[in-house]
């Protein structure tokens, strides 16, 4: 993977955690749902960050 595309997807991906984040601790989530909903969000998008760091990691790896 080259290592702009992993780095805007980083980018982007924290960018909707930190937005998520915000919205949350700023007590906009109205219902309970709404509030577990937002968080499983924010769970997938630092699940996707920690696999394109992986995937970087090993291609370091493999290059080597």
């Amino acid at each position: 993977m080259d290592s702009s595309i992993a780095d805007y997807l980083r980018k982007e991906f924290r960018k909707e955690i930190d937005s998520r984040t915000e919205f949350l601790a700023a007590g906009n989530a109205k219902t309970y749902d709404e509030y577990k909903h937002v968080v499983g969000v924010i769970r997938g998008l630092a699940l996707a960050t920690d696999t394109i760091n992986d995937l970087v990691r090993r291609m370091e790896i493999a290059d080597e």
